[in-house]
């Protein structure tokens, strides 16, 4: 199962602080271990919200508002997507993750959709557009 690791924003991160030398280092040996183990599948950090921007959706109309956002409890400072197991497994790699801020925070770990979760909805044809579309953004990675 695929999971995306959700590390919440901290007051520190949304005013725009970089890590220190010695978090930078403990999240690189971690990052390697997930290299090493196969669980990792992408991951980055993110800019504070100021630099972002939300688009909303109303029916047909689209507006855009600037960041900053409010909450910082509510934003995503940065990502992996993990490929493990099951929950438990996910879970377990989480506990071992050093905290990713200097101070109190969270990761929420979230299963991503897989095809067959879709059910009959998720027709032969809309399967085919998927393996297609996944198979074209690989290869443009290359």
């Amino acid at each position: 199962m695929r999971v995306m690791v959700i590390v919440k924003a901290s007051q520190a991160s949304e005013a725009g602080a970089m890590p220190d030398g010695e978090l930078l280092a403990a999240m690189g040996r971690f990052n390697e271990e997930l290299v090493k183990a196969g669980v990792i599948l992408a991951g980055e950090g993110l800019h504070p919200s100021r630099k972002g921007v939300r688009v909303r959706y109303s029916g047909s109309q689209r507006s855009v508002v600037d960041g900053p956002f409010a909450e910082t409890k509510e934003l995503v400072a940065g990502f992996w997507l993990w490929q493990v197991r099951s929950m438990d497994e996910a879970i377990e790699w989480a506990r071992r993750c050093p905290n990713p801020h200097a101070e109190d925070c969270e990761v929420e770990i979230r299963p991503v959709f897989e095809a067959d979760d879709f059910g009959e909805a998720f027709t032969p044809e809309l399967r085919e557009q998927e393996d297609r579309l996944r198979a074209d953004v690989e290869a443009r990675r290359k």
